[in-house]
């Protein structure tokens, strides 16, 4: 039966989008997972993916063209199948499919539910918060069951695999049922809340949730896929229940769950963080402003030595033991990620030492400029920059039918953050200067660390570079992060005796390792890419040409 793709709301603002281009025809055969086209929101160019398998049998947007929100985008379908009847009109027959901002419905169980949700009750789904995100874990909820809750009143706080992301609700009534609870996990699309008029029987939608038999109707609330967008002081002023907790002389603090959980996650005792919301109540933006002090360390020192049961992570001599921690959302899509690049990409490594001599004097330079600070690895991302638009096969993605060249150019800047590894991405990297690139970096770096990135700034990536120079490593692969053809992996500089005109003098060295996906990029290009970036990398004066 064919399947209704509706225009998705890809942006918390997004009203309409624009088709930038198709990646299949009509008459292609479509996989679930297949990248249908890429969409141009007010914010950014994202991939949107099928969430459905068959036949394309038609496009109703044609690239450069410009359509509402859930207006028809596609039709999938069984080949030669008549859908006629769907293009004039009958939109509401039961094939119809909102796209993956509502929940997947399978058409065997429409049929056989009975299952009919009343009026003004509104069914909240998991919401798909990330590109690669499959489930989402509940952090925390500010509202519990029985709550009034306001349009825009943030519902939860979700962990996808990249981030803890604010939900707001987009409807507004009593919440009636809560399906998961704090700290669990569930899929996409599945039932994440219900929301409805105060009194409201619910039972048998819970029930029908468990059988497996509810099915999305009109009343079904649409979640939007990427995180709304929220203002700090709405977030802070929201009527949410207080997390309390107690501080060393007994005394009660008032604290968000959301500044509970960054406090928790950056160690910071709340007794010593000042509160500036309502009645002193510490927020989300009191923790992130909080410098520690020697001091903080006194009352955990305090509370472990008053503590005679609490004891070391080392085992006793002669006992075993073994703790589990539970996989967070983001070490799961790292997993997969990497995997499927590992075994599915043919990679192989390239290898050179460039001289950083005059990199280092060049640096100096630059940041004895009043209000200017770039690093190594700034330059090596410009570097990289200019040697992809020498090199376009480079810059290029591997599909099964087609070899992808990019003529735009995005370097991601892998980041390590607590629970894994994020790559934001400075987008049009060859058209910012050292010092926009340096700003941009330490930009996303900081959102990434504090888990205020967004999707957009981790999604369109052309090719990858690693750093773990500052760390002493002297060289090292890395995985490519797909869908890139590329990964350049940074070591340190290395001070040590190097000849220059015929004679054994000290210099400054660092090695570069280039990881190739070998059904994109030859030995040869690998190669010759890495010569160009060794020119730009040992006279930065190119650089500025």
């Amino acid at each position: 039966m064919a399947t209704i793709i509706n225009m998705p709301r890809l942006s918390d603002t997004m009203e309409e989008g624009v088709v930038a281009s198709w990646l299949k025809k009509v008459g292609d055969k479509v996989e679930e997972g297949d990248i249908l086209a890429e969409i141009e929101t007010d914010k950014a160019t994202m991939e949107f993916e099928s969430f459905h398998e068959g036949t394309l049998l038609h496009i109703g947007v044609q690239e450069g063209e410009t359509a509402p929100v859930d207006s028809l985008l596609a039709i999938i379908g069984e080949e030669g199948e008549d859908i006629s009847g769907l293009l004039n009109g009958n939109t509401s027959a039961p094939a119809e499919t909102k796209t993956e901002e509502a929940p997947k419905v399978e058409e065997p169980k429409a049929a056989s539910s009975n299952t009919t949700i009343p009026e003004g009750v509104k069914v909240v789904t998991m919401p798909r918060l990330s590109d690669t995100m499959t489930e989402g874990t509940v952090a925390s909820w500010l509202k519990k069951a029985g709550d009034k809750v306001e349009e825009g009143d943030i519902l939860a706080e979700i962990e996808t695999d990249k981030a803890t992301m604010e939900f707001e609700s987009f409807n507004e009534g009593t919440l009636l049922h809560i399906g998961v609870q704090e700290g669990e996990s569930a899929p996409v699309d599945s039932l994440l809340a219900i929301i409805g008029e105060a009194g409201t029987d619910v039972s048998s939608l819970v029930e029908a949730h468990k059988a497996g038999t509810l099915t999305s109707t009109p009343s079904t609330e649409k979640q939007e896929e990427a995180p709304k967008a929220v203002a700090e002081n709405k977030t802070e002023t929201a009527a949410t229940p207080v997390a309390t907790v107690s501080n060393t002389s007994g005394g009660r603090i008032f604290a968000s769950p959301l500044a509970k959980k960054i406090a928790k996650d950056k160690g910071i005792n709340l007794a010593d963080v000042k509160g500036s919301g309502e009645n002193g109540r510490i927020v989300k933006k009191d923790v992130e402003n909080y410098t520690p002090t020697a001091k903080v360390e006194a009352p955990v020192a305090t509370s472990t030595a008053s503590t005679p049961s609490t004891v070391t992570s080392f085992a006793i001599a002669g006992e075993e033991n073994t703790t589990e921690v539970k996989n967070s959302q983001m070490r799961k899509a790292i997993a997969k990620a990497l995997s499927n690049s590992k075994f599915s990409a043919p990679h192989f490594y390239l290898n050179i030492e460039v001289d950083m001599d005059n990199a280092m004097a060049s640096r100096k330079t630059i940041n004895a400029i009043p209000d200017t600070k770039i690093s190594f690895n700034d330059m090596v991302v410009k570097a990289c920059a200019m040697a992809l638009k020498k090199h376009p096969q480079v810059n290029t993605s591997w599909t099964d039918n087609d070899t992808l060249f990019h003529s735009h150019i995005n370097v991601g800047v892998a980041v390590a953050v607590d629970e894994g590894l994020v790559v934001p991405v400075v987008k049009h990297t060859d058209a910012l200067s050292l010092t926009q690139i340096g700003a941009a970096v330490r930009d996303l770096a900081g959102k990434a660390r504090t888990k205020k990135i967004t999707p957009a700034e981790m999604q369109g990536s052309t090719f990858t570079v690693s750093n773990l120079g500052m760390f002493g490593i002297e060289s090292f692969t890395s995985i490519i992060n797909q869908p890139n053809s590329a990964i350049l992996s940074v070591g340190a500089i290395v001070q040590k005796p190097v000849v220059k005109n015929g004679e054994i003098v000290v210099g400054n060295t660092m090695k570069l390792t280039l990881a190739c996906d070998h059904r994109t990029v030859d030995g040869a290009v690998g190669a010759q890419f890495l010569q160009t970036l060794k020119t730009y990398i040992e006279n930065p004066v190119t650089m500025l040409a």
